[in-house]
């Protein structure tokens, strides 16, 4: 029966996408997105969804990971903040406008940060050495 309402409420369609990415069908409120394309939503219906889980992120990218929610996200996510970055005023006056935009962790990419050694090898490989033969 769940799963029927969940259909009518967000159909067809954003229900197979939930099902693909999740695994569960949920239906909430639209909260805002992020720089990243994620949408942020939640559910306050007591009777549908478990206490700590009323609040969630549809990842816009495929091949995602928990770096890519930036952390004003992460504080509402996590109920250490009440409302969302952009109704919070806390948060609204925090954010300088100088500061720099909110980047995933790149490891493990070909964006990774890879320092450079200046100081010669202590240990070559050997090479083998052939005479001519005469």
């Amino acid at each position: 029966m769940r799963t029927v309402r969940s259909i009518r409420r967000v159909g067809l369609r954003e229900w197979w996408h939930q099902m693909q990415y999740i695994g569960d069908a949920k239906s909430g409120t639209y909260m805002g997105r992020d720089q990243f394309g994620n949408r942020y939503f939640q559910n306050d219906n007591p009777e549908e969804e478990i206490p700590g889980r009323h609040r969630w992120v549809d990842f816009a990218q495929h091949d995602f990971n928990a770096t890519q929610v930036p952390a004003e996200w992460h504080s509402w996510l996590q109920h250490i903040r009440e409302e969302p970055p952009h109704k919070d005023p806390v948060m609204m006056n925090s954010s300088p406008p100088w500061k720099a935009p909110w980047i995933e962790n790149l490891t493990g990419t070909r964006g990774a940060y890879r320092p450079y050694n200046t100081v010669k090898t202590k240990i070559s490989a050997w090479e083998p050495k052939s005479a001519p033969r005469a």
